[in-house]
């Protein structure tokens, strides 16, 4: 039975309407949790005082322990200050929150990694990188999130620097990850070969900034990227940012658009292989007439949260043979949830120092295989979906092995190791949780 647009927009405005019922039913999404047993107070004595001074000096002697006697080697620290919520623009850090939390979520029941979402009060960039040093003893990594630019990008660049932790920005190496898995899936459909692909980016924020690095690295030739901002495409004669806070805008200029395309998206699309949509949360923003204009077989991605920048179904009429959203109510979810949890699972476990564009690459690719391996690879399937919870030991085991290749890790694994360590990490995480709902610690769901 076709569904009709009508009906398919109704189910995808839905989502909004039960996250407002149900976000204040259960007073957020996380809760702290215990590890150890307590058997009785006495047990106090050992996970407390006075037992507990004895790993305490152990720790001050050699801080590394602090890995193996706390939370810190699987715990790390959410932080924002909602300057740049999803597609919700500068919205302050209490209304961040709901996606922080929603993080921590994803972080836990996908990867096994407790995560703390933490809001910072300030827009200032040096004291917001003061305050995520000051977090360091507490945490095996930090992932920064929705932060304005340009600077989300002095704010990590300098926390990879001066931090010996892995942090990154999801919005940047997540997107990309996410996005080069899709777009190497996507390639395989269509019979193109994604290196040689012409490929236009609508938007360029800190997310497509970091996927055209990603992809650069991956091999895809710089000359065929087309970039566009609100201003027009980016090309070297876009002298208005030489020299501006927007230096990573201008090294794209001088990086891409080998044919020096100038105009906007209209004229960025045409010819178009792929078209990456990382912009504004409106359907209609990309029209279709845009997407007419591109090659055969065309790939669309439309990923802005929560709504996608043109309707998946508008984009088909208009002739995109494999199209894709961040919504996991449509087909071909490419959304960082698919990847994140796993990188930094894979990063914790061999406790990276930091998370290189060639892990996140190294995740991409598990991510792209597995979907081929599944035997279910089609223009609606080029990703797996998030309950395929196996696919993120696979790219935990890829990307501690690519830290350990790479001579970024303190801890040498074998990819089997890290499998393993993963899938016990993930599965223990699951079960956790479904216990919890076994037993109503967890209350079930109201009607809705």
């Amino acid at each position: 039975m076709t569904i009709s647009k009508e009906e398919l927009l109704k189910k995808a405005l839905k989502p909004a309407d039960d996250s407002m019922k149900l976000h204040p039913y259960f007073k957020g999404k996380i809760q702290t949790g215990l590890k150890c047993p307590v058997r009785s107070m006495d047990d106090f004595s050992i996970w407390y005082t006075p037992g507990v001074a004895a790993p305490c000096k152990a720790i001050e002697k050699n801080k590394d322990l602090a890995y193996d006697y706390t939370c810190k080697g699987n715990t790390i620290a959410v932080v924002s200050n909602g300057t740049r919520v999803l597609g919700l623009g500068n919205i302050g850090p209490e209304a961040a929150m709901p996606v922080m939390e929603g993080k921590s979520l994803l972080f836990k029941y996908l990867g096994g990694v407790d995560a703390v979402p933490i809001c910072l009060d300030t827009r200032d960039e040096d004291e917001f990188i003061k305050t995520v040093k000051l977090l360091q003893p507490s945490f095996g990594g930090i992932n920064l999130e929705d932060i304005e630019q340009p600077k989300c990008f002095h704010i990590l660049d300098t926390l990879r620097k001066e931090m010996t932790i892995p942090v990154w920005h999801d919005d940047q190496q997540g997107t990309a990850a996410v996005t080069l898995a899709g777009l190497i899936n996507a390639a395989r459909v269509v019979g193109k070969d994604l290196r040689n692909m012409r490929i236009s980016f609508m938007g360029a924020g800190a997310a497509s900034v970091c996927t055209v690095r990603v992809l650069l690295a991956y091999g895809v030739k710089p000359g065929n990227i087309i970039v566009t901002d609100t201003t027009g495409t980016l090309h070297r004669g876009r002298t208005d940012l030489e020299g501006s806070v927007y230096k990573e805008k201008w090294e794209i200029c001088t990086k891409t658009n080998g044919a020096g395309v100038v105009g906007g998206l209209a004229e960025a699309a045409k010819g178009a292989d792929a078209l990456i949509a990382l912009s504004t949360p409106t359907p209609g923003a990309l029209k279709k007439e845009w997407v007419q204009t591109m090659a055969k077989d065309a790939i669309v991605f439309a990923c802005a949260n929560p709504l996608p920048e043109i309707w998946p179904w508008d984009a088909k009429d208009a002739g995109a043979r494999v199209v894709s959203t961040g919504r996991s109510d449509f087909p071909n979810q490419v959304n960082n949830s698919l990847c994140f949890p796993a990188i930094f699972r894979g990063a914790l476990d061999v406790r990276a120092k930091t998370i290189t564009d060639e892990m996140c690459i190294a995740a991409a690719e598990a991510l792209a295989d597995y979907a081929v391996k599944e035997g279910l690879l089609s223009e609606n399937y080029i990703l797996p979906t998030m309950d395929k919870w196996e696919v993120y030991a696979s790219q935990a085991a890829a990307v501690g092995s690519m830290a350990v290749k790479q001579g970024v890790a303190r801890i040498n694994l074998t990819y089997d190791e890290l499998y393993k360590k993963a899938q016990e990490a993930i599965s223990s995480a699951r079960a956790m949780v479904k216990a919890l709902m076994d037993t109503g610690v967890i209350p079930p769901m109201p009607p809705l």
